[in-house]
């Protein structure tokens, strides 16, 4: 079975690892990004620059390496992808977890205009703090 359109486009996101032409291709200028508090950097960001700036930039120099890998896909029919997956986190001192995340994602016309993010804070946390 194929993929829906919606699933095919929160794929592609994954997929693109963030590359610039394809974040400016699929995801609205009105994103809302939703980050677990406790997590780090968790809040609500609006637009991807900000997303950029200040989610990713603080949290990419305490990383060695922070990868998504998503494991299962649902649609709800309305909009909306379910992607259960893990983080593999490595820290620059050398600490690896896995940390599980559940996102939401919300697409409007063929755009991702929200994402909405849970995930074990504390498995991180404690990663980057040991």
């Amino acid at each position: 079975m194929s993929d829906s359109a919606n699933i095919a486009l929160v794929r592609r996101f994954y997929e693109s690892r963030m590359a610039p032409e394809v974040i400016a291709e699929i995801v609205a200028p009105d994103l809302v990004w939703d980050i677990t508090p406790g997590f780090p950097g968790g809040g609500i960001y609006q637009g991807w620059d900000n997303v950029a700036r200040d989610f990713f930039g603080p949290m990419r120099p305490n990383f060695e390496s922070l990868g998504t890998v998503p494991e299962q896909y649902y649609e709800d029919g309305d909009g909306h992808v379910f992607v259960l997956g893990h983080y593999h986190a490595e820290t620059k001192s050398g600490n690896k977890a896995d940390v599980r995340f559940i996102h939401l994602w919300t697409i409007r016309a063929g755009k991702i205009t929200g994402l909405v993010q849970a995930a074990d804070s504390h498995v991180l946390q404690q990663t980057l703090n040991s």
